[in-house]
């Protein structure tokens, strides 16, 4: 096992390398034991860092914390009242932008109001010329008509009469055509 090797490589080792105080050589510094002159420099120096850290730079390193904190809590409560006047800001210009448009939306439905009643009056004005322009049309037509219609009427009277004359071979009297002229044209 593990300690019976163990046992073992010490004894060899002891039987190989005598001790070292039995020949009469120095053994030297020993790795271990500290020297007091060491000892007393690493004590004076801690001491010395201690008392320079503790008077002088614990209290620059506290102070640059102390203004750090301070200017990033300055700096957060500034963004607050920038944040808090941006959202007051936004609302007063929400509320003009919110008046604005009430007030367009009135402007535009007066105009619409006023366009809509000047487009009524300008078409009742053209249905008015419109309506004289249709009975002169029809009176002019109508003018027309009975110019024409005398011309018609004899010319049918004359047609007819000879028609008449034709078939049958005398002339018929004119008032008859005439009358049978009128019937027709009448229907």
């Amino acid at each position: 096992n593990g300690v019976d090797v163990l046992t073992a490589v010490i004894h060899l080792h002891i039987r190989l390398y005598p001790a070292a105080g039995s020949e009469g050589v120095d053994p030297g510094p020993s790795p271990i034991a500290v020297d007091p002159s060491e000892l007393i420099w690493g004590g004076a120096s801690f001491l010395v860092f201690l008392v320079l850290f503790r008077y002088y730079l614990y209290p620059r390193l506290r102070k640059g914390m102390d203004d750090r904190y301070n200017g990033i809590r300055a700096d957060h409560e500034n963004a607050d009242a920038e944040r808090s006047a941006a959202r007051s800001e936004i609302a007063e210009y929400e509320a003009q932008i919110a008046s604005v448009k009430a007030e367009a939306a009135v402007r535009v439905d007066a105009a619409r109001q006023q366009l809509e009643v000047e487009r009524q009056e300008r078409i009742d004005a053209l249905n008015v010329q419109l309506a004289e322009r249709r009975s002169a049309a029809q009176a002019d037509n109508e003018a027309a008509k009975a110019a024409v219609r005398d011309q018609i009427h004899s010319a049918v009277a004359d047609v007819a009469g000879r028609a008449g004359e034709l078939a049958t071979g005398r002339r018929p009297d004119d008032s008859v055509v005439a009358r049978v002229v009128d019937e027709v044209m009448a229907r």
